[in-house]
């Protein structure tokens, strides 16, 4: 018993040695493990540079009804930095007409990437419709939009469409701060 005891001894002690990980073999057929990506973070509006600089004022766009100025906190989305894009060249100056009596809607003269989604909209809202005009709601709506903002501090239909200028068309400037 002796005589086969020593050789199975043996053999484990060699087995154990040949899964030590002080080995200093390398195994070439195994793949190496790539750990996770760090996910990435979303461009920002105004993140031209990829620095995550995500302040408000990047966030913002200036409208000018009648030499009143008032701003919009921007969306998160292709259509927002392709405007923005537009804006940095020069400011934009839209003649909107009211239509159904909650909102006034205006040609861009260019199109812009759409991601609509079914929005029910409230006063305040800035919306692209279609690829190529921009709405701005003092009343409320149902319908597929691509979202780019809303004007800051507004929560009635009175408080837009006195920004707005009251009913009837108007020329509106959109420009970056």
């Amino acid at each position: 018993m002796k005589t086969t005891l020593i050789p199975l001894l043996l053999l484990a002690a060699l087995s154990i040695a040949a899964c030590n990980p002080d080995n200093n073999e390398s195994v070439s057929n195994v793949p190496e493990q790539s750990q996770p990506a760090e996910p990435e973070t979303p461009d920002t509006p105004g993140d031209d540079d990829g620095s995550g600089d995500d302040s408000m004022e990047n966030r913002k766009i200036q409208l000018t009804v009648n030499g009143n100025s008032f701003t919009a906190t921007l969306e998160a989305n292709e259509a927002v930095e392709a405007l923005k894009e537009q804006l940095a060249r020069k400011p934009l100056q839209i003649r909107m007409d009211d239509y159904g009596d909650m909102e006034k809607v205006g040609a861009l003269g260019f199109s812009l990437p759409r991601n609509d989604m079914h929005t029910t909209t409230s006063a305040g809202d800035m919306v692209l419709y279609q690829d190529n005009s921009i709405v701005l709601f003092y009343g409320s709506n149902a319908w597929s939009y691509t979202r780019l903002g809303r004007v800051d501090g507004v929560s009635t239909r009175e408080q837009m469409l006195d920004l707005l200028g009251g009913k009837g068309t108007v020329t509106i400037t959109f420009s970056l701060p």
